[in-house]
């Protein structure tokens, strides 16, 4: 019986420094046990948690902030640990003395948690204990505690009773009416999402009040929380009531004194416009964008002119056309020229969108000529903006019209001096390239192609390296045999070995497309002629493209051209190139199971690529192909003869590091 004591003693020990833990006075001690709460609450039982771990967490309230904000985490899901939804009171008090504290992070944490643990309350026991609550909080002295309370009235509402729900109604008013900013700003924050539960009669004369007040609030940052409510709200009503009743505020928060109100409105014009419907945003949302199309702030011009494009989309398609003439464009044609760099680039991003729903005709006659100024803009992000959306006006018109007003844009920004602008017309290219056909390429940009092969900033070169693959891909090997597989391999003899580098790594890409017999007639002489590169950086790179040009290869040229370089390689004075050859030499041997290349393996390797080795080609050698007695014998001398130059060379060597191998061990 002692013994078995013991052992239950002996397994409660960890449990027990954990909660010795709780009382530490290291805080991260403190915070590393807080996270293991519910395996201290899994231990302790059902009961012992409810009567001794809870109390004793809600008397530790005051803590560090870190501490606590991990405590309102882990009481959200401590539900079943104290005996399941019948006792999920249990966990009110602690979250209730959370709610309440300074730190903004830990109540929201705190508020998160009781919402969590109230919607796993009856409906009975949310009257009992989380209605309370509630009410607690609305009548606390300190704002903390309303501002938290704010975010509790959605859960509760929809399961409790009428006279219940008028309370809460009242309790909402109250804090709609604080006269603490942070609470009404909380109260606003939270009045689209308490909308959704309340009964549209109450909405009406209720929350719409309500609305309106904060709408008017003497703080923009409680205005501009408004407009959010605004979106819900309208979602609610019918079409005839947010006329009335929503409209006059909408108008209202557009023409705000404070630009972060209209800022708001803005970012959130498109959801208004798809919650009141076609009929009103004709008669009272167009007027509305075409006023923050124009506004003092730069700020909001940019965030509305992002939204013209969806904007117009939503438009009624009867009159869509003639909207977007007569009501949009006029004000777009201002904004293109617009002062801020960033309200230009912020339209760019869009304007290429209109044309599917104007059309060719109008795309020519009306957007056509806004296109070409953007084209000319003195921003590089305009310009790219553009060029980045051209798919639009091709599935249109096609960009015929545009090429050359294109070639200067595309040339500009080649060339600009920030390389991240460089770098993203480089990803645009090969787009572009199907766009405007292999002849105006070959005629206009291939050069440019060609000259970030040798730009000064890696990232650049990298690109343009995969954009000559994909270029390849877009018109086809036989063109890169012609047009730009010449111009790569010239890159091999210059005198930069940075340029002969981004020849190897043009080279690796291109066989991946290119296929075999270009690769064994135009690409591998060239990276074999590299093997002598007197850079050593040259030459390991050299022994990396064979390995990875090697599956492009027939076995024969492996055998006859790639095997005597990389033995070359492999005796290479500099420690790198030995390096990579003899990877190169192992990674060919097991990708194309050559046993040839089994007695090239360098014993620097080590036992682990012997091992390797023997898996791959000796424990599941290859299968076999029919030969006659002269080739059997012609490979034998051959393998006899390199084993006798071999043991000639260095022979005690050899001989010791062979057996080392054999034996597995270094």
């Amino acid at each position: 019986m002692a013994a078995s004591d013991k052992s239950v003693d002996d397994s409660l020990y960890p449990i027990a420094v954990l909660i010795d833990e709780l009382k530490n006075e290291d805080v991260q001690l403190r915070l590393n046990s807080i996270k293991k709460l519910s395996t201290i609450a899994l231990a302790l039982g059902e009961e012992r948690t409810r009567s001794e771990l809870i109390p004793f967490l809600t008397e530790t309230i005051y803590d560090e902030d870190e501490v606590l904000l991990a405590l309102a985490d882990q009481l959200g899901n401590f539900t079943s640990l104290v005996g399941g939804p019948e006792y999920a009171m249990y966990l009110i008090p602690p979250l209730e003395s959370l709610a309440t504290v300074e730190e903004t992070v830990v109540r929201d944490k705190a508020v998160e948690s009781l919402r969590t643990v109230a919607a796993e309350h009856s409906a009975q026991d949310l009257e009992i204990h989380v209605v309370p609550t509630l009410q607690r909080l609305v009548s606390g002295d300190w704002f903390t505690s309303r501002t938290s309370a704010c975010g509790l009235f959605s859960v509760c509402y929809p399961r409790v009773t009428q006279p219940v729900k008028a309370e809460l109604r009242v309790n909402f008013r109250k804090l709609c009416q604080d006269e603490t900013p942070m609470v009404r700003r909380a109260a606003a924050n939270k009045l689209g999402e308490f909308a959704k539960v309340v009964e549209t009669e109450y909405l009406k004369s209720d929350l719409i009040p309500n609305f309106v007040q904060l709408a008017q609030d003497d703080q923009d940052s409680v205005r501009l929380l408004a407009v959010e409510a605004c979106v819900s709200i309208a979602q609610l009503l019918p079409q005839d009531d947010v006329e009335h009743l929503v409209l006059p505020t909408l108008r209202q928060c557009a023409s705000d004194s404070s630009w972060r109100v209209r800022y708001m409105v803005a970012e959130k014009f498109v959801d208004l416009q798809k919650a009141v419907g076609p009929e009103i945003t004709r008669v009272d949302l167009v007027p509305a964008f075409q006023y923050l199309l124009k506004d003092a702030e730069a700020e909001v011009r940019a965030a509305v002119a992002t939204k013209v494009k969806d904007f117009c989309a939503n438009l009624d398609k009867a009159n869509q056309v003639q909207i977007i003439l007569s009501s949009i464009l006029p004000y777009v044609r201002d904004l293109v020229s617009d002062p801020n760099p960033h309200v230009k680039s912020a339209l760019a991003s869009v304007i290429m969108g209109l044309s599917p729903m104007l059309g060719a005709y109008q795309t020519v006659e009306q957007l056509l000529p806004l296109f070409l100024i953007q084209l000319k803009d003195e921003c590089p992000e305009v310009r790219l903006n553009i060029i980045s959306n051209l798919d639009c006006v091709n599935d249109v018109i096609g960009i015929q019209q545009l090429s050359q007003s294109l070639l200067p844009a595309i040339v500009e920004l080649a060339e600009d001096s920030k390389w991240r602008v460089r770098l993203a017309i480089i990803e645009y290219m090969p787009a572009l390239a199907g766009q405007l056909g292999q002849e105006f390429f070959d005629q206009k940009l291939r050069g440019l192609c060609m000259g970030w092969l040798n730009d000064h900033v890696y990232a650049i070169r990298e690109a343009a390296t995969l954009n000559m693959k994909k270029l390849v891909e877009q018109f086809g090997a036989p063109w890169a045999e012609q047009a730009i597989i010449p111009m790569i391999l010239v890159m091999s003899r210059n005198k930069n070995y940075l340029h002969r580098m981004t020849c190897l790594f043009c080279l690796n890409v291109l066989a991946e497309v290119c296929g075999t017999d270009i690769t064994t007639k135009l690409l591998l002489p060239t990276v074999i002629v590299l093997a002598a590169d007197p850079v050593a950086n040259v030459r390991f790179n050299v022994a990396k493209t064979l390995q990875k040009i090697s599956p492009f290869l027939e076995a024969s040229v492996i055998d006859s051209q790639v095997k005597p370089t990389l033995d070359k390689l492999n005796a290479d004075t500099d420690v790198d190139v030995k390096h990579f050859a003899a990877q190169a030499i192992a990674g060919i041997a097991a990708e194309m199971e050559l046993n040839v290349f089994r007695t090239a393996i360098p014993p620097c390797m080590g036992a682990k690529i012997e091992a390797a080795m023997d898996s791959k080609l000796i424990v599941e050698p290859p299968p076999m192909v029919p030969a006659n007695d002269d080739i059997l014998e012609e490979m034998n001398a051959k393998a006899a003869a390199a084993e006798v130059a071999a043991a000639a060379a260095e022979p005690p060597k050899v001989e010791m590091e062979s057996t080392t191998l054999k034996n597995g061990k270094l």
